[in-house]
C-alpha cells in the first residue's frame, strides 16, 4: 500500500478530511505556557535567545498547500519563497502578525486587529487551525476567530506531554526506561529523592520539570548535597503540597533517537519516521538520517511507537507525538524517555524530506549559528552557499528552510548589546551521497558562514 504524503496524512489526521484547508501556526516552545503555574527550576532566558524560537513560526510554511495559510510574525523574505517554489513547492498564503520579539506568533495574533479580521474572513470557507502544539493561548484565538481549533482540548494536550505522563505510560505498557520515579506531590518526592540517593554511587541523577524543554527545567546532580539542596529546592517551591517533576537515573549515554508518529481521530497510527537527534547540552541542534540502526532496534521502536500511539488516542489525544529515545554504550535501546505530543523539527523536515531526498542519500537537517552586527539579507547566504546550495540535477545539496531566524535577534537587543553581534540561527537541510560527503558539505557550509559573519 502506498502511504500518502506526510502534510496529506497530517491534514486528515486532524480534521477528518484530506482536503480541509488549515491556518498554521509555529507556536514553538509551547511548554513554557504548560508550565504556567507549575513549580519550576531556576533557569535564565536571554531576550535574544527567546526572539530566535519564536521565529521558526517560518517553518510552518512547508505544511501548507495553496489554500492554507500561515500566521507569521514578519512576511517571509521573498527569496526564499522563490527558491521553495523553484524546488516544487506549492506554498500557503501568509498572514502577518506585528512581532513582538518576546511574544509567540499566537499571542501576536490575539493582539493584531488586522490579523484577526484577516483570520476571521477564513471562518466561511472551512479553515481550522492547527497549532504546533495547542494550550489556551490557541484556543482563546480560535474563539476569537470562530476558527475549529484542529488539536484536542488543551488541558487534554497538556496532561499528556507531561513528563511524569510518560514515566507512567511506560510503566504501564512495561516499556524498558531508566530507574526512576514520576512525582506529583511532596509526600511522592521525598520518597523518591531517599530511593535515589544511593544510587548515586553508581553514576549521577537527573531531575526532571514535567514540561521542560531544549535543556530548561533539568539538572544533573551527581553528589548527595547537590541532591538535597535540588529536593530542598523542589519541595519549598510547591504549591498545596503538588508538583510536577522526575526524578532518574542519568545513563551513559551512545545516541539519541527521535521517532515520530501519526495518530488520526479514529486512533490509527502511522509511524512517521525515525531519526538520529543531535543534542548539545540538552538542547536540540539537529537531526542526521537514516540512524543506521540495528534492525531489532528499529523493531523495537515501532512496536512502542503502536503501543504509545494507542494509548494516546485511547485517552483522547489525535495529532502528531514526537517520543524521544536513546542507546546506551553497552548497546541497549531505551525506547521510551519522554513524549511530546505536539510537532517537532521532523514534523517540518519531512515535506522537504519526501520531495527532496533521493533514496540511499545522508541528510543532516541542522542548524548554523550566524554572527552579525546589521542584520543579513537573505541573499548573501544564497550567496555564501555558492555551489553547495541544493540541485535537482543530483540530488545533493543545501536547502535553506528557516531564514527568519538568522535575523530575529537583532529585533530583541538592547543598549547592553552595543558592540556584540546577534547570534541568530540558519535550519537547512543537507543532503548528500554518503557520510563522508555530507561532513565535507557542512563543513564548507559552516566556513561560508564564519566568513558571512567576517564580512559583515
Amino acid at each position: 500500500m502506498t502511504v500518502p504524503p506526510f502534510a496529506h496524512r497530517l491534514r486528515s489526521a486532524v480534521t477528518g478530511a484530506p482536503d480541509t484547508p488549515l491556518v498554521l501556526l509555529g507556536n514553538f516552545e509551547v511548554e513554557q505556557e504548560w508550565a504556567r503555574g507549575e513549580v519550576t527550576l531556576p533557569r535564565l532566558a536571554a531576550a535574544t535567545g527567546t526572539a530566535v524560537v519564536n521565529r521558526l513560526d517560518e517553518l510552518a510554511l512547508l505544511l501548507g498547500n495553496p489554500g492554507d495559510v500561515v500566521v507569521v510574525k514578519a512576511a517571509p523574505d521573498p527569496g526564499l519563497l522563490q527558491d521553495l517554489a523553484d524546488l516544487g513547492f506549492a506554498l500557503p498564503d501568509v498572514v502577518v502578525a506585528r512581532n513582538h520579539p518576546e511574544r509567540t506568533v499566537t499571542e501576536d495574533a490575539l493582539d493584531d486587529p488586522a490579523a484577526l479580521a484577516a483570520l476571521r474572513a477564513l471562518v466561511p470557507s472551512g479553515h481550522q487551525l492547527l497549532p504546533h502544539g495547542a494550550s489556551e493561548v490557541e484556543a482563546r484565538l480560535a474563539r476569537t476567530t470562530g476558527l475549529p481549533l484542529a488539536a484536542p482540548a488543551p488541558a487534554l494536550v497538556r496532561h499528556v506531554n507531561s513528563k511524569v505522563y510518560s514515566r507512567r505510560l511506560a510503566d504501564a505498557l512495561g516499556i524498558r526506561q531508566p530507574t526512576g520515579w514520576a512525582c506529583t506531590t511532596v509526600d511522592e518526592w521525598q520518597a523518591a529523592v531517599a530511593a535515589a540517593e544511593p544510587l548515586l554511587g553508581a553514576g549521577p541523577l537527573v531531575v526532571k520539570e514535567a514540561f521542560g524543554v531544549s535543556g530548561k527545567g533539568i539538572a544533573v546532580v551527581d553528589d548527595e548535597r547537590r541532591l538535597h539542596r535540588v529536593a530542598r529546592l523542589v519541595a519549598s517551591r510547591a504549591t498545596h503540597g503538588r508538583l510536577a517533576f522526575c526524578l532518574e537515573r542519568w545513563l551513559p549515554k551512545a545516541r539519541d533517537l527521535n521517532y515520530q508518529l501519526t495518530v488520526d481521530r479514529s486512533g490509527a497510527v502511522t509511524f512517521d519516521v525515525v531519526k538520529e537527534a543531535l543534542t548539545e547540552g540538552g538542547v536540540h541542534r539537529g537531526h542526521r538520517f537514516p540512524p543506521d540502526l540495528d534492525p531489532a532496534h528499529d523493531a523495537e521502536l515501532r512496536a512502542t511507537g503502536e503501543a504509545v500511539g494507542a494509548a494516546l488516542a485511547a485517552d483522547g489525544f489525535f495529532g502528531v507525538v514526537g517520543i524521544d529515545a536513546m542507546t546506551l554504550t553497552d548497546g541497549t535501546l531505551m525506547p521510551l524517555l519522554e513524549i511530546n505530543a505536539r510537532s517537532n523539527m521532523s514534523t517540518y523536515q519531512l515535506p522537504l524530506q519526501e520531495r527532496l531526498v533521493p533514496h540511499g542519500a545522508a541528510v543532516l537537517a541542522r542548524h548554523y549559528a550566524v554572527r552579525s552586527h546589521e542584520p543579513v539579507a537573505y541573499h548573501h547566504v544564497r550567496a555564501a552557499l555558492g555551489a553547495d546550495r541544493y540541485d535537482p540535477r543530483t540530488g545533493t545539496g543545501v536547502v535553506v528552510h528557516n531564514f527568519a531566524t538568522v535575523n530575529a535577534a537583532h529585533a530583541a537587543r538592547t543598549a547592553d548589546d552595543a558592540g556584540r553581534p546577534a547570534t541568530g540561527r540558519l535550519y537547512a537541510l543537507v543532503v548528500a551521497r554518503d557520510r563522508a560527503h555530507l561532513d565535507e558539505i557542512d563543513h564548507r557550509v559552516d566556513a561560508a558562514l564564519d566568513l558571512l559573519e567576517a564580512a559583515a
